[in-house]
């Protein structure tokens, strides 16, 4: 059967947006308190959200997804190497509730300012200079199973939606601390509601003893109470609420700035009880496995970017030791995901072990590193040198691989420049990741080999 929404043509769909003019924000950190400028840049369609530390030499671009997000306190950080972004989830909240889909964020210093702990540093400037629609759909991921993390008495939730958006429904409770901030909870859906203004205005907040130990630890120092919402005994410490439920749409505004983390909208409900970044975080890994799930399948049904008679014109490796017989997509220099059929007939076999045939777990890194260098190969296309294996890191081999399996592999760049690649790669038999590995490589003449 055919549904209305199975024959939407593509001119149907909603479209990606960027900015329609660069827009700069200036200010200090919230945690760090060092001054910074940023400046929100039109970007392609495709490209997503993308952090560059300008401040640095060369500069270091980091997308905004949740693969690079470490465990930090009372924020949302991105990490890719040694180079951090500190606070990141004011600005993607602002991105997330303006639907826009591309964008490359230039930041001078370490943390993005934060104003008075609200959205509206950029979501005003933003609507200022105005935002342009674009010519591609919009890349929404329509989450197909329920998820439900808890942890320590506190839980977020995403299950499935009909309804367009992402519906946020946050329940804020702080038990004994109710008299200072009564319980409260909030829905709010960007595609029904106002997020400028309804969500954008809520501050960030802290209760004065949370507050004291952040001052205490070096942190907020520059920062008063006049500035930014601090909770005593007798409610805001000379400030007032803008809304008499602030403090749970400030959550909402996290949320909304987190799960965008995830790389895409997503269309789904999600339920928060007394979360906060951290199971904020693992949602997005959550639904970031749903994601990589959903695009195997697609890849798996559809895929034919590169045959294995292609394969050879880039790559050195010859029988036997040809181990990606089809690249399924290539996404420029950034992610190459490919397959080996493991089969019976594999040389291997025969003496690894002939009762018990498993693959060689040197093999299945071997392979992965293929998939690296197949990544590695967009920019070595025209310069005449071919990756090689220079150093293996964080190799894990998880399940054994036999005959009969099929080998997903993925490689994803961490950092790539005219003489070194640095990629990210996993092996997977259907949903279960069977290997992994950090994998650098070496750019060398193909003569040279």
């Amino acid at each position: 059967m055919t549904t209305d929404t199975d024959r939407t043509a593509p001119e149907d769909l909603p479209r990606q947006h960027t900015v329609a003019d660069a827009v700069q924000v200036e200010g200090f950190g919230l945690m760090l308190g060092q001054p910074a400028t940023v400046t929100i840049q039109p970007a392609p369609e495709e490209t997503g959200i993308v952090f560059e530390r300008v401040d640095l030499d060369p500069p270091v671009r980091i997308p905004a997804i949740g693969d690079r997000v470490v465990e930090r306190a009372q924020r949302t950080t991105l990490k890719s190497g040694d180079t951090t972004i500190e606070t990141v989830e004011h600005c993607m909240s602002a991105l997330a509730g303006l639907a826009i889909d591309n964008a490359i964020i230039e930041l001078s210093g370490p943390e993005l300012p934060c104003g008075d702990g609200s959205a509206q540093l950029f979501v005003e400037p933003i609507l200022a200079a105005g935002i342009r629609e674009q010519t591609a759909p919009r890349r929404i991921f329509k989450l197909r199973e329920p998820i439900v993390i808890e942890q320590d008495g506190k839980m977020i939730a995403a299950v499935p939606s009909e309804d367009p958006g992402t519906k946020i429904v946050f329940d804020l409770d702080y038990g004994e601390n109710s008299d200072r901030i009564p319980r409260q909870t909030v829905s709010f859906n960007p595609i029904h509601g106002s997020y400028a203004q309804e969500i954008a205005p809520a501050r960030t907040y802290s209760l004065r003893e949370e507050a004291e130990a952040l001052w205490e630890r070096g942190m907020c120092r520059h920062l008063t109470p006049k500035e930014v919402l601090v909770i005593g005994e007798d409610g805001p410490i000379e400030n007032s609420l803008r809304f008499s439920d602030e403090p749970a749409r400030h959550k909402v505004l996290d949320a909304l700035g987190d799960l965008y983390l995830t790389g895409r909208p997503v269309q789904c409900r999600i339920l928060g009880y007394r979360s906060g970044h951290a199971l904020n975080r693992l949602l997005v890994m959550r639904i970031r496995e749903q994601m990589a799930r959903e695009d195997r399948r697609n890849l798996l049904l559809e895929g034919s970017a590169m045959d294995a008679r292609a394969i050879q014109k880039l790559m050195p490796h010859r029988f036997p030791m040809l181990l990606v017989d089809r690249l399924l997509e290539l996404d420029g220099d950034r992610k190459a995901i490919g397959v080996k059929n493991v089969t019976i007939n594999e040389p291997f076999f025969q003496g690894h072990y002939p009762g018990t045939p498993i693959m060689p777990g040197v093999l299945i890194v071997e392979a992965m590193a293929q998939m690296g260098g197949l990544l590695m190969s967009r920019k070595l296309e025209h310069t005449g040198k071919i990756a090689v294996l220079l150093s293996l890191d964080r190799v894990k081999l998880r399940k054994p691989v036999v005959p009969g399996d099929q080998l997903v592999l993925e490689a994803e760049s961490i950092r790539a420049t005219s003489r070194t690649g640095n990629v990210k790669c996993h092996a997977l038999v259907g949903d279960k990741t069977v290997a992994e590995a950090q994998i650098k490589f070496m750019m060398v003449d193909a003569e040279a080999e």
